[in-house]
């Protein structure tokens, strides 16, 4: 948060927040924050409104479990809305639609950056229950043995008919992956970044 917002140019206090995906830049919604909502959605990481027509704190997902995920904010050049880039666990809109807007969201492709930030967590906080905790426990060597693992069984599925296993491999792949970048403390755009650059040649 770069700049000091300022909650008391409206009479209620209240500023718009636009919320963004961080990856597709697909504006989702729209809502109002306080003072308090604010200081919620940055501590929880999660995006909180003030409802105007509950009259109190409203977290998005808090029924639905389609939550916000807040990657950065940002405020404008009055100090008087924010803009949230986040990523979102499902549907944003009530209808069931991708955003507000009744946009659709394209792709996919976000939910790699949404599971790099999960596995990042397990690597952070680290749980007995989870299975990406114990790679991280097991090392570099253990990660990388998976990884190659994995890519043996995609080309093993790949000679054979069956997509739904091939595309089960394919995924079990893309999972080990991410977990060996992020015990190498390289992110997934960093990868992204060398494509494009290849790309552009």
């Amino acid at each position: 948060m770069q700049s000091m917002l300022t909650f008391d140019k409206s009479p209620d206090g209240l500023i718009p927040a636009v919320i963004q995906d961080a990856n597709t830049g697909k504006v989702l919604m729209v809502g109002y924050m306080n003072q308090e909502a604010y200081e919620k959605t940055k501590a929880e990481g999660v995006v909180t409104f003030f409802s105007r027509s509950k009259q109190r704190l409203w977290t998005k997902g808090e029924t639905s479990n389609n939550f916000l995920h807040v990657q950065e904010i940002l405020g404008d050049c009055d100090e008087d809305t924010i803009l949230i880039k986040a990523l979102p666990a499902g549907p944003t809109c009530h209808t069931g639609a991708d955003t507000c807007f009744n946009e659709t969201n394209t792709g996919e492709g976000q939910f790699l950056n949404y599971l790099q930030a999960v596995i990042r967590d397990r690597k952070q906080n680290p749980s007995e229950k989870s299975y990406t905790t114990s790679l991280f426990g097991r090392g570099v060597n253990k990660i990388a043995q998976k990884v190659g693992e994995e890519a043996v069984e995609l080309v093993i599925e790949a000679k054979d008919t069956n997509d739904d296993l091939f595309k089960g491999e394919a995924a079990d792949l893309l999972f080990h992956f991410l977990v060996l970048l992020e015990h190498k403390n390289i992110d997934l755009d960093e990868v992204i970044a060398v494509l494009k650059k290849r790309h552009a040649k």
